[in-house]
C-alpha cells in the first residue's frame, strides 16, 4: 500500500449544486468503482480494494471551473463522499439516515467538510468577511487510506440554511491507487461499508 508515482492515479467527480436548492435539499452524483475492485479472491488471486489518500475539492461559478463562485454568494453547505452509497443523480432529494450523509460518525464517509459561500461569512464573526470558509472535518492521508471496497462512491452535498445565490459546481479529485488485501482485512472492510 505504498503512495508512490508509480501506483498512485486520479479520479475526478463532478456534482452540480442548482440555485435555491432549498434549506435541508440534498444533491447527489456517483462515480463507478467497479473497475478497480474485486473483493473476490481467486485461487492464489487476492481481493482488491481501492485505497484513496487524499480529496480535493473545489467550488466554482462556471461548468468548466474557470471562474470562482461569486462575492455575493451566501449558500452553506455539508459536502463530503460516501462510499458504497448507490445514489446515483439525485437533486433536490431528502436524504434519510446518517449512511447517506458525509458525517464523522459515519463509517462510510470518505470525505467530509462544511462550506460557507463569502457573503455568508460576513455576519460569522469567527470568519473573515467576504471570504470562503471551508472547515473538513473528515478526510484520509497516506498513512491512512480509505480503502473502498464496494463498487461505487457518491458525491453528497446538502444545503444548510442559505440557499445557493447561483448555479455552482464542485469538482472532487480523489488520489488512489489499486491495493491487494488478504482475506482478514477484506471481511473486515466488507462488514464496515454496509449500508
Amino acid at each position: 500500500m505504498a503512495y508512490n508515482v508509480k501506483d498512485v492515479f486520479y479520479l475526478d467527480l463532478d456534482l452540480t449544486l442548482p440555485a435555491s436548492g432549498g434549506a435541508g435539499a440534498m444533491q447527489s452524483t456517483q462515480l463507478d468503482l467497479s473497475a478497480y475492485i474485486d473483493p473476490i479472491a481467486r485461487g492464489r488471486q487476492k481481493g482488491t480494494g481501492l485505497a484513496i489518500y487524499k480529496v480535493h475539492y473545489d467550488i466554482s461559478g462556471t461548468t468548466d471551473g474557470y471562474r470562482p463562485v461569486g462575492l455575493a454568494e451566501t449558500g452553506s453547505m455539508r459536502h463530503g463522499l460516501i462510499a458504497g452509497a448507490g445514489l446515483g443523480t439525485q437533486a433536490g432529494a431528502t436524504f434519510t439516515g446518517s449512511a447517506n450523509s458525509p458525517t464523522a460518525n459515519n463509517p462510510l464517509t470518505v470525505y467530509g467538510a462544511d462550506y460557507y459561500g463569502p457573503k455568508s461569512t460576513i455576519a460569522n464573526a469567527s470568519v473573515p468577511g467576504g471570504e470562503t470558509f471551508t472547515r473538513t472535518f473528515v478526510e484520509p492521508s497516506k498513512d491512512v487510506p480509505y480503502i473502498c471496497v464496494r463498487d461505487n462512491v457518491c458525491a453528497v452535498a446538502m444545503y444548510g440554511d442559505d440557499d445557493f445565490g447561483t448555479l455552482s459546481y464542485v469538482a472532487y479529485r480523489l488520489e488512489c491507487a489499486i491495493v491487494t488485501l488478504d482475506q482478514a482485512t477484506l471481511n473486515q472492510l466488507l462488514r464496515t461499508q454496509t449500508v
